[in-house]
């Protein structure tokens, strides 16, 4: 997790706003975004449960996508991934 957000590499191709969703919302919505999602491209996730921290890195090991990067501000989480094939 870093505190920088300004700092990454990469820039977010798309955003799912989950803001005020609880488990499992944001997993759903990100599964649903994903599969509209070419291989390569970079989705940023913005959430405020806490659960997204682990269910989200989880479920890309489980799909084969490549979980880049989460921080938090606060209540607001900010949580990256890379689609893959």
């Amino acid at each position: 997790m870093t505190d920088q957000p300004d700092a990454r590499p990469y820039s977010a191709d798309a955003a799912l706003d989950a803001q005020g969703l609880l488990c499992p919302l944001p997993v759903i919505r990100v599964q649903t975004q994903v599969g509209q999602m070419q291989p390569g491209q970079i989705l940023e996730v913005l959430a405020t449960d806490p659960g997204v921290l682990h269910d989200i890195p989880a479920w890309c090991r489980v799909h084969g996508h490549e979980f880049l990067d989460s921080d938090k501000q606060g209540r607001l989480i900010r949580l990256y991934l890379r689609v893959c094939a």
